[in-house]
C-alpha cells in the first residue's frame, strides 16, 4: 500500500492543502498523520476538517493535548503557550471533538506510530544517535514513525552494525526491509531544518521503502493568517526560513 505520512501540521492550512494535493498526485492510498493538527497557525478548524476527511489514522500531538487541557501551558515556550490559548478560544466544537478522540501512539500495517518517540509518545525529541538507539530498544516493530522534532530524518541499525542516521533532504530514499528503523517525515506546517517547504514521507508498506518529499506552498498566505489572528509575529516570520 502506498501511504503518505505527515506530521506537525500546526494549523497551517496553506501548507496542508499543498501537501494533500501532492500526496494525491503521488497516488497515496492512505494518509497517516502523526499529530499536532493544531498549534502555531491560525486555521485549526479547516485543518482539523481536512484531517477528519482525509486521514486513515491520526495521532494526538502535545499541542493537541494542550488545547484540550490535558497538558499544562507552563510546559511550552511563550509563543507556543500563546498559540495554545488562542486555539482554545477560537477552535470550533468539531475540532475539539476530533482532537479529543486521538491518542499519541498507535500501529498500522505492522508499523509503530508515535507522535514523539517510542519511549515518550508525547514529549521526547529524537535528535541524537543515543536517543534513537534507546528508542529502538523500546519500539515493538522494526519500523517506527515519529514526528514532534519538525526535522526530516532517519535512524537505522542492523544486526551487528552500529546505528547510523541522517537528516533527509527532498528525494532521499531509504529501504526499510532489513534492520530497525526510526523515521521522521518532517513537519508540514513549521519545518525546522532550514528548508521552508512543507515536508512529508511517501511510504510503500509492501516494498518497505520510503521517500522524503518537500512541497512548496504559499508561505505569505500562512504568515498573513497568523499576523491577522494576533498570534506572536515570530510564528509567522519563522515560516520563511524553515527554523
Amino acid at each position: 500500500m502506498r501511504v503518505a505520512v505527515i506530521a506537525d501540521i500546526h494549523a497551517n492550512l496553506a501548507a496542508l492543502e499543498a501537501v494533500l494535493e501532492a500526496t494525491e498526485a503521488a497516488g497515496a492510498e492512505e494518509i497517516w498523520c502523526l499529530g499536532d493538527v493544531v498549534g502555531y497557525g491560525a486555521d485549526p478548524d479547516a485543518c482539523a476538517e481536512r484531517v477528519r476527511e482525509g486521514c486513515a489514522i491520526c495521532l494526538a500531538g502535545n499541542h493537541d493535548l494542550a488545547v484540550l487541557g490535558r497538558l499544562q501551558v507552563t510546559d511550552f515556550s511563550e509563543a507556543a503557550a500563546a498559540a495554545v490559548e488562542w486555539t482554545r478560544e477560537n477552535a470550533g466544537e468539531g475540532t475539539l471533538e476530533l482532537l479529543g478522540g486521538l491518542e499519541p501512539e498507535g500501529e498500522r500495517d505492522g508499523v509503530s506510530l508515535f507522535h514523539a518517540s517510542p519511549r515518550d509518545a508525547v514529549w521526547e525529541y529524537v535528535l541524537s544517535a543515543e536517543q534513537a538507539d534507546a528508542c529502538m530498544d523500546a519500539q515493538p516493530n522494526p519500523v517506527a514513525l515519529i514526528g514532534h522534532s519538525h526535522i526530516a530524518l532517519f535512524f537505522t541499525r542492523g544486526p551487528g552494525e552500529e546505528l547510523r542516521g541522517a537528516q533527509a533532504g527532498d528525494g532521499a530514499q531509504v529501504e526499510l526491509g532489513d534492520g530497525e528503523w526510526l523515521v521522521n517525515p518532517g513537519s508540514v506546517g513549521q519545518p525546522r531544518d532550514g528548508d521552508p517547504r512543507a515536508a512529508w514521507l511517501a511510504l510503500d508498506t509492501e516494498s518497505r521503502s520510503a521517500r522524503f518529499h518537500r512541497t512548496p506552498y504559499d508561505i505569505e498566505r500562512a504568515a498573513a493568517s497568523i499576523t491577522a489572528a494576533g498570534l506572536p509575529q515570530q510564528l509567522a516570520d519563522r515560516l520563511f526560513i524553515g527554523q
